[in-house]
């Protein structure tokens, strides 16, 4: 047990860098945008009448700006030296978002002289992961330029090294998400307490004052910047003094021995994406989803077949394989956010047992990172997601259970203990560490083998692609929520009418079909691509 923990968690600490410090602080940044998640959820549920199927449709549409991760990352390789510049960009979108919400929680009546509360908060969901896809695609070029070149005699890393280094700062990549997480999880469950017991404007201040505190998020990434500047002026100064020459330090802080040619067809496909999106999106088609979601996937195929000439065979094989098994096992429908609403009115959990809810997983799941890593260093990716289909159909059955009334039956015969509560938590615990694990072997192997002047390209057509699946997904979310309709109750503000009752007696079918397309999908996937020559054993 010693010894795996030695692998897991302590060797993970010794491998850091203060270089690695910049990039998990934008990385941190996206982890504690989490904070306004439970205050959008009640303030569309309490304050806002937008259906299932509609939010599924915005959540297709706020899932798109990552699909144009691709030529950002292009330009982040050829804008290497001024990538700065893009995360003051970024910041900049993500404060306007925050600041449009918070007025119109605040300042609703203001707000609503211009245009309808839903203009607005669809203008805020859609503005928000603008700025994220830019600060994440600069990220990832920034993790890539932590990781040292040389030791601290000069001497050149080996391959062994700099693989584990590069494995190393993905995972605290993805863990600094999860700290992010629980920093706002224990912000929300202090902020939220007591709050059954607060009138309506008390609710509303403090919904206000958390959107307030969010913009500590576009800080947070701005400092991150600031920071990696700071650490390549004083390690020049540090170096300069020890009496190396300019070509000699460059050739230990400069990670790029080859510039990044421009290559247009990054540029045309983002060029051709937002044309479609803008065209079919405004138009009344009825179908203009779909229409820019197969425009999207064609677009990033090509770019993908564009990037693999810089691989071998073998390697863009593997690419193809791997990328189409995390597609399909991503692109699994969810329940939409019938659940929630069902947990909220039907179950009784109010703004701070989510907010505990939230804490858990994110303490989980960084917990299970650390400790799944050599799990994840060992195995293909192929078994990692068929370990994961697995488990996420097991973890589904709570859900199901609590649907149809087994905490009642639970808690009869436990005195009260094993109630709904009691089992959303043991779920949620046993959930948590499953969601991020088959992400970080890819973005290793992006580390590992991509061209060094290509990292920041690679890192985002991949991502494009992994992102499109959610796209994917909430498609297929929305149409299983138009067959299976879901609503809460919807009240006139102003006549203090039921305009929609709530219904949630499909709930539990729905919850069923999601579990069996959930488990189908991603086996049949790796049962088909581990016949064929892009089968995957990275």
């Amino acid at each position: 047990m010693l010894a795996y923990l030695e692998k897991a968690v302590f060797e993970l600490t010794r491998q850091f860098r203060w270089s690695f410090l910049p990039p998990l602080m934008v990385y941190f940044a996206a982890g504690i945008a989490g904070i306004t998640g439970i205050v959008g959820t009640f303030f569309v549920k309490d304050y806002l009448g937008l259906s299932a199927s509609f939010l599924a449709e915005l959540a297709f549409w706020a899932g798109l700006p990552w699909v144009l991760k691709m030529p950002l990352g292009h330009l982040v390789d050829i804008v290497w030296r001024w990538k700065a510049v893009l995360v003051y960009i970024g910041a900049g979108l993500i404060a306007l978002s925050l600041s449009i919400m918070y007025a119109l929680v605040v300042h609703r009546e203001e707000m609503e002289t211009v245009f309808s509360a839903d203009v607005w908060y669809v203008i805020a969901v859609l503005l928000a992961p603008c700025g994220y896809v830019i600060q994440d695609a600069v990220a990832d070029a920034m993790s890539v330029e932590a990781v040292p070149l040389v030791d601290d005699d000069g001497n050149t890393l080996s391959e062994h090294t700099s693989k584990n280094l590069h494995t190393t700062m993905q995972t605290l990549g993805r863990a600094s998400l999860f700290v992010g997480l629980i920093a706002v999880a224990l912000l929300n469950t202090v902020m939220f307490e007591g709050i059954e017991d607060k009138t309506e404007p008390e609710k509303v201040a403090i919904y206000g004052q958390i959107y307030l505190m969010a913009m500590f998020i576009p800080i947070v990434s701005i400092s991150g910047v600031l920071l990696a500047s700071f650490l390549r002026v004083s390690n020049t100064s540090k170096l300069r003094r020890e009496g190396l020459t300019d070509d000699e330090i460059s050739k230990r802080l400069d990670h790029k021995t080859e510039e990044t040619k421009l290559n247009p067809v990054y540029f045309y496909g983002g060029a051709v994406f937002a044309i479609v999106t803008v065209v079919v999106g405004l138009s009344s088609f009825e179908y203009s989803k779909e229409v820019i979601f197969l425009a999207s996937m064609v677009i990033v195929i090509y770019l993908m077949r564009q990037l693999a000439g810089a691989l071998t065979k073998e390697q863009a094989y593997t690419l193809f394989g791997t990328a189409i098994i995390l597609f399909m096992f991503r692109a699994i429908p969810a329940p939409g956010p019938g659940v929630g609403w069902f947990e909220i009115d039907e179950l009784g959990f109010n703004q701070q047992f989510l907010s505990l809810l939230s804490l858990i997983t994110a303490v989980l799941t960084l917990v299970g990172m650390l400790l799944l890593r050599p799990m994840m260093v060992s195995k293909s990716i192929s078994f990692i997601v068929i370990v994961l289909t697995f488990a996420g159909a097991v973890l589904s059955l709570p859900n199901i259970g609590l649907y149809y009334g087994v905490h009642n039956w639970t808690a009869s015969v436990t005195g009260g203990v094993v109630d709904a509560h009691f089992i959303a938590i043991l779920d949620t615990a046993l959930e948590s560490p499953l969601g991020q694990i088959a992400i970080i072997p890819i973005l290793a192997w992006i580390a590992k083998y991509a061209p060094m002047h290509l990292k920041a390209t690679f890192f985002a057509v991949m991502a494009s692609f992994v992102n499109l699946a959610l796209a994917a997904s909430n498609l297929l979310t929305s149409y299983i929520n138009k067959i299976f309709v879901v609503s809460r109750e919807v009240v006139d503000q102003a006549t203090n009418e039921v305009t929609t009752p709530k219904d949630y007696s499909e709930l539990g079918i729905l919850l069923i079909v999601v579990l069996v397309i959930g488990l189908t999908i991603p086996l049949v996937t790796i049962a088909i691509v581990q016949r064929t020559r892009f089968r995957s054993s990275d």
